[in-house]
């Protein structure tokens, strides 16, 4: 928000209010799922395909696609974009052009340069329209490129440093103290499971040995 448009009644501040709390998680997950997508066919399977076809090894190859990637980002989101600025805006010069591009696309969004501010420029709504999908194109970006960077193996590493590690010793013992519960509930239900079937077996009288020693003599 550049805070040159915003709302003056209570009314409009509390539907602002509303608006925000359901809009930006909204904008978030639509974000999030956008960018999972164009992220397999522009970042893995570009590196999966030299990778398998040309035998290159994959951390070379995703170093290097990361690195083309970002500068194809730069220069087609800052670089050209910030030309074009300085171009369109009489006040703006290359440098403040770029400066804009970078606070916006960087969601920082300090309002100090506002493109289409002026009533006598030519076509300025279309000229919103425009700067309106530029931004939302070019966060799209921004998060691909980002995504792309966080994949290498290389920042995996560096992330590791800072996960919190676990206690090896706690948790062997806590996996032999559930082993141990385990068989011995195992070893009861099998117990159990054996006075349950000497309970259930018929009553059968057994003959001594004298008596059939009898019978067959006579």
């Amino acid at each position: 928000g550049y805070g040159h448009t915003v709302p003056l009644s209570d009314g409009g501040k509390a539907f602002c209010i509303i608006y925000s709390v359901i809009g930006i998680p909204f904008t978030l997950l639509f974000l999030t799922a956008v960018v999972q997508r164009i992220i397999v066919y522009v970042t893995r399977r570009p590196v999966l395909y030299f990778h398998i076809r040309w035998g290159f090894s994959k951390q070379i190859v995703a170093i290097i696609h990361a690195m083309l990637l970002g500068f194809i980002t730069v220069s087609c989101f800052f670089l050209i974009p910030a030309a074009i600025f300085s171009v369109l805006e009489d006040d703006w010069n290359f440098l403040e052009s770029f400066y804009f591009c970078f606070i916006s696309l960087s969601t920082i969004g300090l309002g100090d340069y506002v493109p289409g501010e002026g009533y006598n420029q030519k076509f300025r709504e279309l000229y919103k329209i425009g700067i309106t999908c530029y931004l939302l194109l070019g966060l799209i970006a921004m998060l691909v490129v980002l995504e792309t960077f966080c994949e290498l193996h290389e920042l995996k590493k560096f992330r590791k440093l800072f996960y919190v590690k676990k206690d090896k010793e706690e948790d062997q013992v806590h996996i032999m103290e559930h082993d141990q519960l385990s068989f011995s509930s195992i070893s009861d239900q099998a117990a159990s499971m054996k006075d349950d079937q000497k309970a259930n077996e018929p009553f059968v009288t057994s003959q001594s040995p004298t008596s059939n020693d009898s019978s067959l003599n006579n």
